[in-house]
């Protein structure tokens, strides 16, 4: 079977002046200032500022003492599991997963993630039922790390043609889990550009750094069958089916 062609390239621009390292140092190590909260989030999510010194940007965060306790997932542990999903959107290169760190706050430890103004004039649910390329890299990130809730509205388009992805606090569970509302490749040929991503990520997964960083933030099992995630892509060589005896899409699926 032989893989598609690369997907067409779409550069990622961060909504401020800062590269991606200075985001993450300002998001890290920047005073947190709350201006509100998104009231309509399953956990407690806060709308703030972050600034450092003349640096300043509006972020997102999730404190560890808001999340919900869930039947399926630790306690405590999704904020950490979004911070996982950063670090493997940024092995990818892809950039699907908006800069994001673990850090302290005025609610104590939690998530802090860039907020991404998005381009309204999109039709939301014309992009999920599409075929871009952007959006179908994303179908591969969600196999990869087992997102267990790829809402539509977790999509976030951009001005510029790229789509960032959030909400990433139920990934990397050990069983399959994976429910998504972008099923449209199932069982296609992954694209080249996919497969030589995913061999990437086999490698820095086994023996690099992202394995390393992997599991300061999830446990050892998850780490590994994240690793056997992709080796499964890889081996099968195609997008993946819905998993028998789990439901294939969130609700609500926006």
């Amino acid at each position: 079977m032989t893989a598609p062609e690369s997907e067409p390239a779409v550069r990622p621009a961060l909504p401020s002046a800062l590269d991606e390292e200075e985001t993450l140092k300002l998001l890290r190590d920047g005073r947190l200032e709350m201006a509100g909260r998104l009231v309509e989030a399953t956990n407690m999510t806060l709308y703030c500022t972050v600034r450092l010194g003349e640096r300043s940007a509006a972020c997102v965060y999730k404190p560890v003492r808001g999340e919900r306790p869930l039947w399926d997932f630790p306690d405590g542990t999704l904020a950490a599991r979004e911070v996982a999903a950063y670090e493997v959107s940024r092995a990818t290169g892809w950039h699907i997963v908006p800069p994001t760190v673990y850090r302290d706050g005025p609610f104590g430890p939690g998530m802090c993630q860039l907020w991404i103004d998005t381009e309204r004039e999109i039709d939301l649910m014309r992009l999920v039922r599409s075929r871009n390329p952007v959006v179908r890299r994303m179908a591969v990130f969600d196999a990869v790390v087992n997102n267990a809730d790829r809402k539509g509205g977790h999509l976030l388009p951009m001005p510029t043609g790229h789509v960032y992805g959030v909400d990433h606090g139920v990934c990397f569970a050990v069983e399959d889990k994976l429910r998504t509302v972008l099923w449209q490749w199932r069982g296609k040929p992954l694209s080249r550009e996919a497969v030589g991503v995913l061999a990437k990520l086999e490698r820095e997964l086994d023996s690099g750094s992202l394995g390393r960083r992997l599991r300061d933030l999830l446990t050892t099992a998850e780490v590994e069958a994240t690793w056997k995630r992709v080796r499964r892509l890889l081996d099968t060589g195609v997008h993946p089916y819905p998993f028998e005896g789990w439901p294939a899409i969130p609700w609500p699926p926006i």
